[in-house]
């Protein structure tokens, strides 16, 4: 017997997986990588050139060592934020195998695979204002308020932000606080290294009389410097840009979207204040995911339509088949009893004007099998085969 797939062994997205399924990536996970990288390697030049230099300066009490301790311990926090969000379901919407029932419009005197068109875009209601939604050809489904299909994971995902390739992961719904945070902690990270080395170099241009000489005994007092200034320059910008947009409730695809095509004096819908917007993102409950990607793939059972059928959503099917091959004979058949029908009124009118007045008067049968009625003629000769 065959043992059925699990959910993240059959996914349709470009999501990668590991541990059975409990941890999901993005396809550009490897850049995970890179982003551990430029946050560890700064904090081990920090905590071995400046950090342990400066716990031998304070000669008296903890001081020291608690520098390189607070450096340790907010560098492990940041990377479990980084770790949270790149291997977190951000939101993505369960892919349908089939279109909407509900919106196909299928004509109930029809066939059953004649329909009217998805229409592309159908209107809800967002807090009594109108709000325009897509249907997704790949996830066959109308996607919710502020949900887009991310091109590179190939996923629809609820309310989505935008795809951060330093992290490697949709950032949505479920790991918007995480990756807020992260970056937000990276900015403080990079303030606190540079800090901490602009004051150990003070010290050592007291110590020395001179800059030259301080940057000399600790050359990378001045290399911290200058990378954290840089990357202050990218985190703490897009710290202050994030909370522009919590402050406005808006994700960065919409505020994009808007600047790009509809101008700055668009509505936004889902603005409901300044303090409700930042609840709403510290401190609201994060949703379970809508996948079970340990879970097993069970096949869907037949759909019950409103005339009483099944329909068997399978990739071959074989009853309409049938049906229309059975449409197709009894059309036939009727052709044929037409064209009998025809030919024997053709032969009878022939009849009559070759005998003229002799002709018997034309049976009852023979008017009711030429106009059609080829059950009646069909009974009535049954009949008299049996007299015979």
């Amino acid at each position: 017997m065959v043992k059925p797939k699990k959910v993240y062994q059959s996914w349709k997205g470009n999501n990668k997986f590991l541990f059975d399924g409990r941890l999901i990536f993005g396809p550009d996970a490897k850049s995970l990588i890179v982003t551990f990288t430029l946050i560890v390697v700064p904090i081990v030049l920090f905590c071995v050139f400046v950090a342990s230099n400066l716990a031998r300066e304070f000669t008296t009490g903890t001081t020291g060592y608690a520098i390189l301790v607070l450096a340790i311990v907010f560098t492990i926090y940041v990377l479990i934020l980084l770790f949270s969000t790149s291997t977190k379901d951000p939101g993505i919407v369960p892919r349908n195998s089939h279109p909407p029932e509900d919106v196909l419009g299928y004509d109930s005197s029809a066939s059953i695979e004649v329909g009217k068109p998805l229409p592309r875009t159908k209107e809800i209601l967002v807090n009594g204002l109108p709000v325009r939604v897509k249907y997704c050809e790949t996830c066959m489904l109308y996607r919710p308020p502020r949900c887009s299909h991310c091109s590179v994971c190939n996923n629809c995902v609820e309310r989505f932000d935008h795809h951060c390739p330093w992290v490697g992961q949709c950032i949505g719904k479920r790991n918007y606080r995480c990756f807020f945070l992260f970056v937000s902690s990276t900015a403080l990270l990079c303030v606190y290294v540079f800090s901490v080395s602009a004051y150990y170099l003070k010290l050592l241009v007291d110590d020395y009389g001179t800059v030259w000489k301080a940057i000399k005994v600790s050359p990378a007092s001045v290399a911290l410097m200058a990378y954290c200034f840089v990357s202050l320059w990218f985190v703490g910008g897009l710290t202050g840009f994030h909370l522009y947009l919590i402050s406005r409730n808006q994700t960065t695809y919409e505020n994009f979207r808007q600047r790009g095509l509809r101008g700055d004096n668009r509505i936004n819908v889902y603005y409901r204040g300044c303090m409700n917007s930042f609840l709403e993102v510290f401190c609201s409950k994060i949703e379970p995911s809508k996948n079970n990607f340990r879970g097993y793939v069970h096949e869907e059972a037949p759909k019950m339509t409103s005339k009483g059928g099944n329909i068997q959503v399978t990739d071959v099917d074989t009853s309409d088949d049938d049906r229309r091959v059975k449409v197709e004979d009894d059309l036939e058949i009727g052709d044929d009893l037409m064209k009998i029908s025809q030919r024997r009124n053709s032969q009878d009118i022939g009849d009559i004007r070759g005998r003229g007045s002799d002709r018997s008067p034309i049976s009852r049968s023979e008017l009711d099998f030429g106009f059609g009625l080829e059950s009646q003629f069909s009974l009535r000769s049954e009949s008299c085969h049996s007299e015979w």
